[in-house]
């Protein structure tokens, strides 16, 4: 052992690649940092949860950026650390110990963000939001949280998969495209940043895979460019406007079906059931087609499909190429307004 560390390099010998790597980590942290807030919001007591049955204490994290459609400060964070809290009973706290109430909280439950709006006389640090397309299966990231009645934590780790939707996170989220990474994300650090190695937003970190709730190797991020989506939208409109076209779709597309179908590959996404009267229907699509691609866009599977749909606008007209008997096809759609429609189908239609 004395031999070995005879031969270890200097800690700062210049040019050392771990060294390097440590001072990014480093100074991507401190950059971060006084941009990540604590959030702590009071909830009612569960549904026939009896008399005696107290109110909820739910702690988080968040982000505080700006906008490039509204000017102000922002806190981006889960929408279920905030969900069912008035906000007298939201407390953002700043690592430098300022605390805030939200003057606004708007919400999208179908991606799981919240922005809420706060003021200030004096400035407020902030991060950047990046652009999550350039985050790449391999690449370093870290995570920071702020859960109220702990400093503030950063573990780092890398991006493990893109486009992850089989994550079971409740009933209202239906916009699933996440960033799965290796990096410890904790409960507490629901809604904090996931960071690039320049220091920019890529994702807000959401969920870990486990059944404890404990940190297990697999946790998932929201893309910044969907956070920023729809963060404008929320700001500009009040609501995230999304298409839809009014059909079930399986949720998972096994080999074997595919088989069946006469397909060589699995590809696209399964259509169950097709709903009368829908943009889906008018169409043509029929129950067990498989649609492969949108317009010059190919289909990977069901989410990738409800995530494409959704972002387009209703009244836009989209071609489709779609596996039926054993053939290729081409069917014409007319996008709907999923606002005006949703209240006719579960969360796992599009």
């Amino acid at each position: 052992i004395a031999a070995q560390q005879r031969n270890l390099p200097a800690a700062n010998e210049a040019g050392d690649p771990l060294v390097q790597l440590s001072d990014r980590f480093e100074s991507v942290a401190a950059k971060v940092l006084p941009a990540v807030v604590s959030v702590e919001a009071i909830k009612p007591p569960k549904l026939n949860a009896g008399p005696k049955a107290k109110v909820i204490e739910e702690s988080g994290s968040g982000v505080i950026v700006k906008s490039d459609v509204k000017a102000g400060y922002f806190v981006i964070t889960n929408n279920h650390v905030v969900s069912q809290s008035k906000n007298e009973q939201i407390t953002i706290q700043l690592p430098d110990g300022r605390i805030f109430r939200p003057t606004a909280v708007q919400a999208d439950p179908e991606s799981d963000l919240a922005i809420m709006t706060i003021e200030s006389a004096q400035p407020l640090p902030t991060a950047i939001l990046g652009n999550s397309d350039n985050a790449k299966v391999g690449r370093w990231v870290l995570a920071i949280g702020s859960p109220f009645g702990l400093n503030q934590s950063v573990t780092h780790g890398i991006i493990s998969a893109r486009d992850r939707g089989q994550v079971t996170l409740g009933n209202t989220i239906r916009i699933k495209e996440f960033l799965q990474t290796d990096a410890a994300i904790n409960p507490g650090s629901s809604g904090g940043p996931l960071l690039d190695m320049n220091g920019d937003v890529i994702g807000i970190n959401t969920a870990i895979a486990s059944h404890n709730g404990s940190n297990s190797g697999v946790a998932f991020s929201i893309p910044s460019n969907l956070v920023k989506r729809v963060m404008n939208q929320l700001l500009q409109q009040g609501a995230v406007q999304r298409g839809y076209l009014g059909m079930q779709l399986a949720l998972t597309f096994e080999p074997n079906e595919a088989l069946k179908l006469g397909m060589d590959r699995v590809k696209g996404a399964l259509v169950e059931k097709v709903y009368p009267g829908t943009p889906a229907a008018l169409s043509g699509l029929q129950q067990n087609d498989v649609i492969l691609q949108v317009e010059n866009v190919a289909i990977r599977n069901e989410n990738h499909l409800i995530n494409l749909i959704s972002s387009l606008n209703a009244g836009q007209r989209i071609r489709m190429q779609v596996w039926r008997e054993r053939a290729t096809t081409t069917l014409d759609a007319t996008i709907g307004d999923w606002t005006k429609a949703q209240t006719r189908f579960r969360t796992d239609e599009q």
